[in-house]
């Protein structure tokens, strides 16, 4: 009995999907704790190769929900640590790893040859960044957030509406895992909904998961979902996601965060203004403006009060670390 043997003998996935699986290719963004339940998933299934992108690496306070990884991986490179385990996992499975923060530059030279790609960053900026390129660029998006013990996850792109057409802006409270904290067990659901989706994808199975966002709150023991197929792109997008790279010499650069929190300017010419500043900020009207903090929540949110009275283009840069 070979290693596929309980998965081939399913008549939706059979010895053709299995061919399938394995000349896919796989872009998985973030090997935390949604990527580390996705990834064992998609190598045991068979996926020729995955593509692991992240910059960081393990700390002792990942290992209760990123169960990919153990104590002796504190302080590796997630990617490596990770690519090291799916090997021993299934060593039919390319896996290439990447230690790098995903920007909008890298991810146009990652999209090629990617069948399907895994949002498993749980960051704001990198989810618009994917979707905005993956929308024209044609490329299935599978994205998912968590918190707490609640998340969702949702297809995009690929023939399917994008993600702005779904969450055309940020709620009015966004926090982080580290903040806000999250349970294990919910991040494992979630991740395991996003490799099931993306083997879905693979497989062409109707109906597809693009265009589909399925809720899961373990809080109150409620799952639910929609369909999204015909929701119509927002006539006014919000701020485009950009990396230095896109940055031209004569963009308007805004750097929100203090000395303290970043000495440096992300150009020499950028302006460093306070919140304060900032909300007051009279630019010339045609000028592309760029406002940067390390995740882009406070840029988006700077750039979306900017848009009420700002004639030109408004844009964000997350430069965190």
């Amino acid at each position: 009995m070979n290693r596929y043997a309980r998965q081939t003998c399913l008549p939706e996935v059979g010895e053709e999907g299995q061919a399938r699986l394995a000349a896919a290719r796989v872009l998985l963004v973030g090997a935390g704790g949604l990527g580390s339940a996705a990834l064992p998933l998609l190598a045991g299934a068979g996926v020729g190769q995955l593509r692991i992108v992240d910059p960081d690496v393990v700390e002792e306070s990942n290992l209760h929900r990123q169960t990919l990884y153990r104590m002796s991986d504190i302080g590796r490179s997630k990617v490596e640590a990770a690519a090291e385990a799916l090997s021993a996992l299934n060593p039919d499975c390319r896996i290439d790893p990447l230690q790098a923060r995903l920007d909008p530059a890298l991810a146009r030279a990652e999209l090629s040859g990617a069948d399907v790609v895994i949002d498993a960053a749980d960051s704001f900026a990198v989810t618009y960044a994917l979707s905005d390129l993956f929308l024209a660029g044609g490329v299935p998006l599978i994205s998912a957030s968590v918190l707490g013990r609640s998340g969702y996850a949702g297809g995009f792109c690929g023939g399917a509406p994008s993600y702005r057409s779904v969450f055309p802006d940020l709620p009015a409270l966004v926090q982080s895992c580290a903040v806000a904290g999250v349970m294990g067990p919910a991040v494992a659901m979630l991740g395991s909904l996003q490799a099931q989706m993306a083997l879905s994808v693979l497989l062409g199975h109707a109906p597809s998961p693009l265009g589909q966002v399925i809720s899961v709150g373990l809080a109150t023991w409620r799952s639910a979902g929609f369909r999204f197929d015909t929701a119509p792109e927002p006539e006014v997008a919000g701020p485009a996601v950009l990396s230095r790279s896109d940055l031209d010499p004569a963009d308007l650069v805004v750097e929100l965060r203090p000395v303290e929190e970043s000495p440096g300017l992300p150009v020499p010419h950028a302006l460093r203004l306070g919140s304060a500043e900032a909300a007051k900020f009279d630019p010339p009207p045609a000028a592309r403006v760029v406002f940067v903090c390390a995740t882009g929540l406070r840029a988006w949110r700077a750039a979306q009060a900017l848009a009420l009275r700002h004639t030109g283009p408004v844009a964000i840069l997350a430069d965190g670390p």
